[in-house]
């Protein structure tokens, strides 16, 4: 079975319609595409549109495993997803889904990779030679005996990921592969699925959020709007008609350019004359707070003989929204951890308001610090979304209805009926951070606070943080892979390195010093120190609406 110009159809949507029961609205109406023997095929949309949806209906694990009323047919290399169950179709798909914890097995990494390969009874020396591969291919081997609970976020993404592609499947699903992926590793990792594509043909569909890192390798984007229809082209294509887009995108719409580009390369290009012909223009900061509010003083951690912190201090103030940023791995998390008080400390220690954060419980802890984990879901306890809106009105004695404005703020539309673990990751984390919110804490601490987040959500989280910030004097700290988050509100970013702050000041000035961690609009307009499309804007003297 082959197209008429692009080759082995692998995956086949024919008049595919998908609705979950009690929905209103259709994930999928009607859809037919085709993808193509090693075809990168990248699917986007708001949070909570589908898209998770349409990658678990390429292996049937909807409707088979999740329920759902669904009409037409998806065949995998020719086997209709009706006939086999999700498990017949591992020898041809690998999944990697949005939190790789759920899906670990084994205890170490090295176990982990070999697992499957020993249930299908693959010989030794097979498994080693794969094994060995992919922990070169993923840069895993210095991680090959460590604990999976022991590692980052981060790090057990790239572990997941290595653990599909060591059983050579030929179509490789990824649901936000980057999403706690600093921006060194999510390039490798990216560059690496690349090479698969046109190497070994290796057909390959992504979900994910964060368009600036991943649309330069798309063939085509499946665009899905939330409401059942779909839209299917090139990336030059829905580019030029989507609202959901990387920052370069908004930044040719806003100074009216013929074309969008894609590359910062191509953009740098376009923008040569307004670079030149601009002068330097340093953007205003507001003066810091100096209301110290968490103190932090010789800090060390250390997990076994792994140093995950070494004698840190850093003093973080009223008003302040602080950024915590480093490679997976560097000890973001665990910092994050020691300020809420979830850490046993070895050295130093930790005050928060003057208080130790282990000495704070019930209602006073949760008016204090207010603390968001990389799972959201260890926050969330009850069997529906009104349930944890109600619990959280009546625990912080709010008129009924406060927290679930809060979440109508941030992630609209969430059936009040669904279980809370049925939600997609950026609607489990609106919901627990509506939770939190809703306390007003002193201190809001987040950790990865975008992952499963859109464009417009994560604007939204980014007005709420602000204003939560200066409108009621709280301090917010939060570690974060998202560059792009970092630029549009972060009054200050610490950079963290195995365990040591090797920079602490404006974000302006860290971004800037590291042209790795630099946003897309710092790139384009390098060296002039702009970091959103605004910046580019207030300093050419205009705004315009696309903006």
């Amino acid at each position: 079975m082959r197209g008429d110009s692009d080759g082995l159809i692998v995956i086949k949507f024919s008049d595919v319609s998908l609705i979950y029961p009690n929905s209103t609205t259709t994930v999928l109406e009607n859809l037919n595409l085709e993808i193509t023997e090693g075809e990168l095929v990248l699917v986007i949309g708001p949070t909570g549109s589908g898209k998770s949806s349409l990658l678990r209906l390429i292996n049937g694990l909807v409707p088979h495993h999740t329920g759902g009323i669904l009409a037409g047919d998806i065949t995998v290399d020719g086997i209709s997803t009706r006939d086999v169950k999700p498990g017949g179709l591992a020898h041809l798909i690998g999944i990697v889904g949005q939190n790789p914890l759920n899906g670990f097995v084994a205890d170490t990494v090295e176990e982990e990779l070999a697992f499957a390969m020993e249930a299908l009874n693959l010989p030794h020396e097979t498994m080693r030679k794969r094994v060995e591969e992919v922990l070169d291919s993923i840069s895993l081997t210095q991680l090959r005996s460590r604990s999976i609970a022991t590692l980052s976020g981060g790090e057990q993404q790239r572990v997941a990921i290595a653990s599909a592609l060591v059983m050579h499947p030929k179509v490789l699903v990824l649901d936000e592969p980057t999403s706690a992926l600093d921006p060194i590793a999510a390039e490798e990792v990216l560059s690496i699925l690349h090479r698969l594509v046109h190497d070994l043909s290796l057909t390959i569909i992504i979900a994910e959020h964060k368009l600036e890192r991943v649309i330069g390798f798309a063939d085509r984007i499946i665009h899905i709007n939330g409401d059942g229809q779909t839209m299917v082209g090139t990336a030059e294509e829905i580019m030029a008609v989507s609202n959901i887009a990387p920052p370069i995108v908004h930044l040719a719409r806003a100074l009216g350019l013929d074309e969008v580009a894609l590359s910062v390369r191509h953009m740098r290009r376009m923008t040569q004359e307004l670079r030149d012909s601009t002068p330097i223009h340093r953007v205003k900061t507001k003066p810091a707070s100096t209301l110290p509010v968490i103190e932090i003083e010789n800090l060390s951690l250390a997990y076994g003989t792994k140093i995950a912190l070494n004698s840190i201090s850093a003093t973080i103030f009223d008003n302040e929204i602080v950024a915590i940023m480093g490679r997976n791995g560097a000890g973001k998390s665990s910092l994050l951890r020691s300020i809420a008080g979830i850490n046993e400390l070895e050295h130093g220690q930790v005050l928060v308001h003057g208080l130790k954060p282990k000495d704070l419980h019930r209602k006073i802890r949760r008016e204090s610090i207010g603390y968001i984990p990389q799972e959201p879901s260890d926050l969330l306890y009850c069997q529906s979304v009104t349930k944890e809106c109600e619990v959280a009105d009546r625990d912080n004695e709010l008129t009924t209805g406060t927290t679930h404005a809060l979440l109508t703020q941030l992630v609209p539309g969430i059936a009040l009926h669904r279980h809370p673990r049925d939600l997609s990751e950026g609607q489990r984390l609106g919901l627990a951070l509506s939770v939190v919110l809703s306390a007003n804490p002193k201190i809001l601490i987040l950790d990865e606070p975008t992952r499963g987040l859109d464009y417009e959500a994560k604007k939204t989280l980014t007005r709420i943080l602000i204003e939560f910030a200066s409108i009621f004097n709280r301090a917010v700290i939060l570690a974060t892979h998202d560059v792009e988050l970092v630029a549009e509100l972060a009054t200050r970013t610490i950079f963290i390195a195995d365990g040591d702050i090797v920079a602490d000041g404006p974000t302006l000035d860290v971004l800037l010093s590291s042209p790795a961690f630099a946003p897309q609009v710092a790139k384009v307009m390098s060296p002039q120190p702009w970091l959103r499309v605004r910046d580019v804007l207030d300093a050419i003297g205009g705004r315009t609406q696309s903006c």
